[in-house]
Formats: structure tokens, sequence, C-alpha cells
């Protein structure tokens, strides 16, 4: 395939990614799910090209944007609070899942030398974090299980990574040495971390010598892959290091960033982060005819159907095993910790040992595995299992079961912080207390009477909502659906203005970014 041609199938893939999304949208499916089912479509139409995912390729691409996306939201006093349970699932549950998978994989599959079977342990044991953000972005979970879900995809990755290196050392060397894994483990967290952390500080230095908002922005793409990248070479990992970078730069990002550039950052990494997300999905579809072709096709993988069952239902049935007694054993043990943190609901450990999704990290390590390695083609076919079982079935029916289990289930999961109404009242007051300093003049007066007259409405507005929040809620929907409709009517007429040529493009442009900023204001409101 020439340059062009593989230019051209991006492109065209891009127009079905649209056309599947919408499906997905229409249908009230997990885009992800949607994605891989039209790849796997594509896929089998007759004249679609082959595509062979380079695994190095698809990590260093895909995976340091997407990681330092999540980790650049992901609140770091909620991830500290909880380290305990994230080091859990991320480290606890992936090595657990790889001990189980590789004691099932081998009493099926009596042939696979141990090593190996360990190997795919550790290449299906951690969820992935694209698959688990691109799923749980619109379910009503309680905040504190998704930050869980996304705390814990952030970091196994790297658990998973090291454990998969082992395995394949051990099984092409036959040798393995649990001090020299403790020791590999260990460098490659802490010095992961301690890069990302250097990197952060490196980034920080060059932002603030930055003054263009697109030279900002693009740097923050280019750290991504900097982070990642120059900790593989050192030796370290590039994902705590990705991950590292990421949450220190997003806590840093409200003093380090103007507002413009936090805007128009906001909405060109959406767009990247969509685009990545897509075709990582439908790039995974694509790739089935690649895994049929080595198994030796259709017939050669029924052969293996019982095998690949038994393997994908102890990986899903390994994280229900580890999850429930680490959720409720610690706080039975520890009184101090069950009155700090008391014990969930059944519904939460349910629903985050559901929430295992694999994706595109499982793939491209599987991928990696070397030409002769034992058993290659049968892991890289129960690998592609895994993701289709946890992306097709568990994440299609996530939603349904959350919606189901949410009727009182998650309603122990109180926050002692205040509600956003609360710290829009606080907020307010505080703006009016600098506004009146500004305004007020020596015999009372002020300078600025509207100003001062608009921020004191805005105190006692605000300051009623939090109080009544419900009473008032249907009094604010049809206030700011009329703050909608001004604001299309005013657009109209600017639009009306430029057409007839009574404004140069630089004043509708001026006046309609204002409107923009106003409108995606309001648009949460409603």
């Amino acid at each position: 395939m020439t340059a062009v041609s593989r230019f051209e199938l991006i492109l065209l893939l891009m127009a079905v990614i649209v056309v599947l999304d919408l499906i997905a949208r229409r249908f009230e499916l997990p885009r992800a799910a949607a994605l891989i089912l039209g790849g796997i479509g594509f896929a089998v139409i007759p004249g679609t090209p082959d595509v062979e995912l380079d695994p190095d390729l698809v990590l260093v691409l895909f995976l340091p944007p997407l990681l330092m996306a999540s980790a650049w939201f992901t609140s770091w006093r909620d991830f500290r609070a909880d380290i305990r349970i994230i080091l859990q699932l991320a480290v606890g549950a992936v090595f657990f899942t790889t001990l189980v998978v590789g004691v099932v994989t081998h009493l099926v599959m009596p042939s696979l030398p141990w090593a190996a079977c360990f190997a795919l342990g550790a290449i299906v044991s951690p969820p992935d974090s694209v698959a688990a953000k691109a799923v749980l972005a619109k379910l009503p979970l309680p905040p504190r299980v998704i930050m869980l879900l996304e705390g814990e995809s952030l970091v196994n990755d790297a658990s998973g990574l090291v454990l998969f290196r082992l395995a394949v050392a051990a099984a092409l060397t036959g040798t393995f040495s649990a001090n020299h894994a403790t020791f590999d483990f260990l460098w490659l967290a802490t010095g992961g971390m301690m890069a990302g952390a250097a990197f952060a500080c490196l980034s920080i230095f060059v932002i603030k010598r930055i003054r263009d908002p697109d030279l900002v922005i693009i740097w923050t793409f280019l750290n991504a892959w900097i982070s990642y990248i120059a900790a593989e070479k050192l030796g370290v990992s590039g994902v705590l290091s990705t991950v590292t970078c990421g949450m220190i730069l997003g806590w840093q990002q409200h003093e380090l960033f103007s507002a413009t550039i936090r805007t128009r950052a906001i909405a060109v990494w959406g767009v990247m982060v969509f685009v990545l997300e897509s075709l990582v999905f439908i790039l995974i579809g694509l790739s089935l005819r690649g895994v049929l072709t080595r198994l030796g096709g259709a017939d050669a993988l029924m052969a293996l159907l019982p095998a690949t069952a038994a393997i994908v239902a102890a990986v899903i049935v390994a994280r229900f095993v580890w999850i429930f007694p680490s959720t409720y054993l610690p706080r039975l043990l520890i009184p101090s910790l069950r009155a700090r943190d008391p014990y969930p609901p059944l519904a939460v450990p349910f629903v985050m040992s559901w929430a295992g999704l694999r994706g595109v990290v499982s793939l491209a390590v599987a991928l990696s595995l070397p030409e002769g390695f034992p058993g290659r083609d049968f892991i890289l076919a129960v690998t592609f299992a895994v993701i289709l079982v946890t992306v097709l079935v568990q994440g299609t029916t996530l939603a349904p079961l959350v919606r189901l289990l949410s009727k009182g289930s998650f309603t122990t999961l109180h926050t002692s912080m205040l509600s956003e109404a609360q710290a829009r009242a606080l907020v307010a007051t505080a703006q009016l207390a600098a506004v009146e300093k500004e305004s007020l003049n020596a015999d009372g007066t002020h300078r600025h009477p509207r100003l001062f007259e608009q921020y004191s409405y805005r105190v006692r507005a605000s300051t009623r909502f939090s109080e009544e929040t419900e009473t008032l809620t249907p009094h604010r929907i049809e206030h700011f659906t009329a703050v909608l409709a001004a604001i299309a009517a005013g657009r109209q007429e600017l639009l009306r203005l430029h057409r007839s040529g009574e404004i140069h493009d630089t004043v509708l442009h001026a006046i309609e970014q204002e409107l923009d900023l106003e409108e995606v204001n309001v648009q949460r409101f409603v």
C-alpha cells in the first residue's frame, strides 16, 4: 500500500467514524462498541485493504496524548485520597488477574509453556484507559467511582507492561528471578514518576516563556510524546511518566494558562482526543482479518473457541474475585478505616468489576510479541476475543446496569464539599467585594453604579439558588432558555449586518466569539 493509499484509507475511516458515531448516538450505544463493530464489518468487505498495526507505532502515536488528556483533568486531591484503592486495582488486580489467567491458560492449553501463559495474563490483565474513558464519559456514576476507575486505568498499564516484559524474558531465556523482577518493577515505576515530574517542570519553564496561544497548545501535545518517549529511552515507565506529567500540569494549569489559552486548548484537545479514540477502536475492528489469517481462517478459530471462552471468562471473573474481598475485607479488619470510609453498597464493587474493559494497549502489546514466541498466534487471538467481549458485551450493558443499580444504590456516597451552587454564591460574594472596593467613593456614592448593581444581583440570585435549588431549577431553565433565544437573535442580526456589507469580517469574528463564549456558558444550565 502506497503512502497516498494509506492517507486515502485514513480519510475514508474518518468518514466512517462520523457515520458510526451518529448511529451510536441514535441507538444509545457506547461509541467504542459501535466503532469496533464498524471496523469488523468494514474488514470483511471484499477488496478492503489489509490493515497491519505496528505495535510500537500504536503505543507511541495513540497512548501518550490519550493518557495526558485523562491525567490532565484527574483531581490530584481525590487521586491521593484514594491511592490505596487505586493501587489495589492497578497493581493488585493486575497481578491477581495475570496469575489466574496464566493458570487457566495452562489448564486449557497444556502444551503452552508457563511463561507464555503468564505473558497472556499480563497482556489482558490491565483495563484500558482509552476504553474506560470512552465508556464512562456519560454514565450516571458517583464521581468517586469514576475517579477510581479512571485512576486505575492510568496506572495499571505500567503494571501490566512490567509483568509482560518479565514473562517474555522468562519464556525466551528459560530463567526467572523474583528479586530481579521486583527490582525492575520498582525501578520502572519510581523512575517513571520521577521522569514525569522532571518533564512537567521543564514544560512549565517553557510555557512561561511562550506568549503565543497556538505555540503553547502545540507544546502541550509535544510534551505528551516527549514525556513518554524520553522515559522509555531512559528505561523507565513511559506510562507513569506521562501520567505524572499530565497530573502536575493539570494541577498548575489554572495559574499557568490564560483564559484564552485554556479555552482554545480544551477545544483543540477535545477534537484530537475524539479522533484518536475513534481511530483506535475502528483499527481494532479492522485488524480482525489479520488475526484470522494468522490462525488459518474461521475454522481454526472455531476449534480454539472453548479454550478462548474459558480464558475470557477467567479474565472477567478474576476481577470480581479480587474487587469484592479487597473492598470489604480491609474495612472489616481495620475499624479506623471503616469509620473513615464506611462499607459501600454492593452496587459499587459490582459496577467496578463489570467495568474492566480492555482495548488498544492489550492488542498492541500482543502484536509486539516476537516472531517464534511460543503460542504467539493463539495469544493474539485470545487478546482480540477479550477486547471484543469486554467492549461489546460489558461496555454495551454497563449503562443499563448502572441505571438499574443507581436507583438508591449510590446514594450513600456523600461528600462533605460544597455544592456547585454554594460555590457560585461564595464566588459572587468575593466578586462583589472587589467591585465595591473599586467603585466606592469617599462620600458613599459609586463610580460604577451599574456594575455594582449587576454584581449585587448576582450575589442575591446565587445565594437564593443555593438555598432553594430544587424549587428554583425550573425557573433557572426558563431564564437561560430566554437567554439562548436572545443570543440566537443577536447572532442572526450579526450575520445580517455582515452579509449586507455593513460590518467588516474582523467585527463579525470579535462579536461572534463573545456570543459563542456566552452560549457555551449558558448551555451548561439548560
